[in-house]
């Protein structure tokens, strides 16, 4: 209802109130009424108490400011009127009662500021949430891990600070920092604490208010593998591990253990240690062409040379010959005979006249510049190692007493990325570890009995070579994909494409995150989903026997251990669709389980925040194999990230390992993760024949 103003005519009801006869007024105030609360120039919304109905008329009829519908009851009316405490001590005066006042003037904007006030308040006691906490023990040493999440997610400035507490009583607290992926708030995280024991209570506060409730971490793995047997055989790697060198231990394992082994060759010939040989004709720094072999170097193009002469007389046209491998380039020559060729010119030629043999590009800076008398300057490949110039046979070894499709199917592949030299060491021991105690373990006997295991132990074995001996960090196969300018010789070790970004769910191709269009990314997906034959090699393996159910990418470095989703489109980070609630189970529990054998070894823990979805505990790889095996084949496919961080007691820091650790801490990652393998093994044990 309006609120209607009544000031102007309250002189005229005054009057009338004042004549009034006294005795009308006496003993009008109901006994035991509150007297006035309402000072005499004071506003207010008063509930009064009117003592008939013709007393309400007569203060609508004067304007009365009168709020909301009034209530009769017994010939009595109940009104809410906003009057002054002079108005409303003439109106008790006439037999009415203050029954409660409602509201002052000035309260509205105290009631206002109260609720910003309160708003901000609520907005900034923000709700926080343990995702993770989780304590473990390694090498007598104790350390605490925790993510929370707060419901400020928004705010980058909100700080989250842990205390824990041990059952001694003894104390302490540290900062967590924000995490976020793809400008998506995730989490609130802290590398993994030393504490001086096992702690029995957490609590988390915000810088805005906020609290969690008290949590008890929980011990990490919590799972540990059945200890080896007395006379368990292990520890057969000595030495890193070249592609020639795995060839090497395949033939002879395949050779020694004819019963429990097939040497597969997988049906993907990649290219093999080989380039194209190029050279700088000219200075690149002043002006210069690039002159490329359209064979590969070792096709009888390595030691071509090429030069650029002076005809020595005038009005001579830009010609070129090949002969008795080189490939001179005559320049054109003015009246004066001076050579008037540029480089553009010359690049043409050499392209029209021998589209078969050559091919030639302006360097970049070069474009419209005279063309410099050079020569001779030979072509080369610029490849240093001696691994042989030939296209390459990925092989696979079979493993286990019925290799007949009749049994669970583990696939376990590495080197992927050529840099990652410890990841074939991993496998091949893990291999060996399974046919030498196949013969004098019987648990382990069982398990090829009841397990069909396939080993790649190196997917990548052109960019293995190209690692061992031109470039250790070479990530990549060695097939080039640039074109134009990109591909000068002096791009070499940027050149290839990312073999685990060349597979076909959630890949580049599909909009995903994660990989590169550049030919010279370290992440570049090539020119289309699985152009590669390392890529191919992989998923033809598992198509043919699809009795394949698990499987394992060993990658380094780094410690994780990691399931799909792999990868995500943005904005709104929207990965891969999630496992089913039941399947993210698994995927954890069995992690627990092959965390819990590889911390056996030595006491390496892989973190509980590097322990999950490759989307959400790495970041967003487009075009993975895990990813491809698990939705494409529905196999249950995990990746390892091995060579975990060490922590250092003298500094007390976290320190990485890298690709190529001295091989001393490479031996031990292959013996720990050899182990975590092992309980693959037994986890696949585990799944029901009448499902394969």
């Amino acid at each position: 209802m309006a609120l209607r103003r009544w000031r102007p005519s309250w002189a005229g009801l005054l009057a009338v109130i004042l004549v009034v006869p006294p005795a009308a007024m006496a003993g009008a105030v109901p006994a035991g009424a509150a007297p006035a609360t309402v000072a005499a120039d004071e506003v207010a919304l008063v509930r009064v108490q009117l003592p008939t109905e013709a007393m309400f008329h007569e203060l609508v009829a004067a304007g009365a400011d009168i709020a909301g519908r009034p209530r009769s009851t017994n010939g009595e009316v109940r009104a809410d009127i906003v009057l002054t405490g002079a108005e409303l001590s003439a109106l008790t005066a006439r037999g009415a009662r203050t029954v409660q006042v409602v509201q002052r003037a000035g309260d509205g904007t105290a009631r206002y500021r109260a609720s910003v006030r309160g708003a901000r308040s609520a907005a900034a006691a923000d709700t926080l949430h343990f995702l993770q906490a989780y304590w473990w023990t390694s090498n007598g040493r104790t350390f605490l891990q925790t993510q929370v999440a707060t419901t400020a997610t928004d705010d980058p400035d909100v700080e989250i600070t842990v205390t824990w507490r041990t059952a001694a009583g003894v104390t302490g607290s540290f900062e967590l920092f924000r995490f976020e992926d793809a400008d998506e708030y995730q989490y609130h995280v802290a590398l993994p604490q030393e504490l001086p024991a096992q702690p029995v209570q957490v609590t988390a506060v915000s810088s805005l208010g906020g609290t969690t409730r008290p949590t008890r971490p929980a011990a990490w793995p919590g799972s540990a593998p059945p200890p080896q047997p007395s006379g368990y055989q292990r520890d057969f790697i000595d030495a890193y591990a070249t592609p020639l060198d795995v060839q090497a231990r395949i033939r002879r394992l395949g050779r020694q253990y004819r019963d429990l082994v097939d040497v597969i060759d997988l049906p993907n010939r990649t290219q093999g240690y080989r380039r194209t040989a190029a050279v700088h004709v000219g200075d690149p720094a002043v002006a210069a062409i690039v002159v490329e072999s359209v064979r590969f170097g070792d096709q009888n193009v390595n030691g071509i040379q090429v030069r650029t002469v002076d005809p020595g007389a005038a009005d001579r046209p830009l010609s070129a010959r090949f002969r008795d491998r080189v490939l001179t380039v005559s320049l054109a020559t003015d009246a004066a005979g001076t050579t008037i060729s540029t480089t553009d010119q010359v690049a043409a030629l050499i392209n029209a006249r021998f589209p078969d043999r050559f091919r030639a590009f302006v360097e970049d800076g070069s474009t419209g510049l005279p063309m410099p008398l050079t020569g001779p300057v030979t072509l080369d490949d610029g490849l240093a190692g001696d691994a042989p110039r030939r296209p390459w046979t990925v092989q696979a070894l079979r493993i286990g007493v019925h290799r007949d499709g009749s049994r669970t199917g583990v696939l376990v592949y590495s080197q992927e990325h050529a840099r990652e030299w410890a990841t074939p060491l991993v496998t091949l021991e893990f291999a060996e570890r399974m046919l030498a105690n196949a013969r004098t373990d019987p648990a382990t006997r069982q398990l090829l009995e009841r397990v069909d295991l396939f080993v790649i132990p190196t997917v990548n074995p052109d960019g293995a070579n190209y690692s061992f001996a031109d470039f250790n960090f070479q990530r990549k196969n060695l097939v080039n994909h640039c074109t134009g300018t990109q591909r000068d010789p002096r791009l070499r070790n940027s050149w290839g494409v990312d073999v685990n970004r060349n597979y076909a769910v959630g890949s580049l191709f599909d909009g995903y995150t994660g990989a590169s269009a550049n030919c010279l990314s370290g992440t570049f997906a090539g020119p289309a989903e699985q152009s590669e034959a390392e890529s191919r090699n992989v998923v033809a393996l598992a198509e043919a026997h699809r009795n394949i159910k698990f499987s394992m990418n060993v990658h380094s470095y780094g410690g994780y251990f990691m399931w799909s989703p792999g990868a995500y489109k943005v904005p709104g980070r929207i990965t891969l669709p999630r496992p089913s609630i039941e399947e993210a189970a698994y995927f954890l529990s069995s992690a627990k389980r092959i965390v819990g054998a590889i911390a056996s070894e030595r006491g390496t823990v892989t973190w509980p925040s590097q322990t999950g979805p490759v989307a959400d505990v790495l970041y967003s790889a487009a075009g993975n194999s895990a990813d491809h095996l698990y939705y494409e084949l529905g196999i249950t496919a995990w990746n390892f990230e091995i060579g975990n961080d060490l922590w250092n007691p003298e500094t007390a820091e976290w320190e990485g390992v890298g690709f190529q650790p001295p091989f001393p801490e490479a031996h031990a990652e292959a013996m720990e993760y050899a182990g975590g393998l092992v309980e693959l093994m037994r986890i696949a044990g585990e799944f029901p024949a009448d499902r394969v």
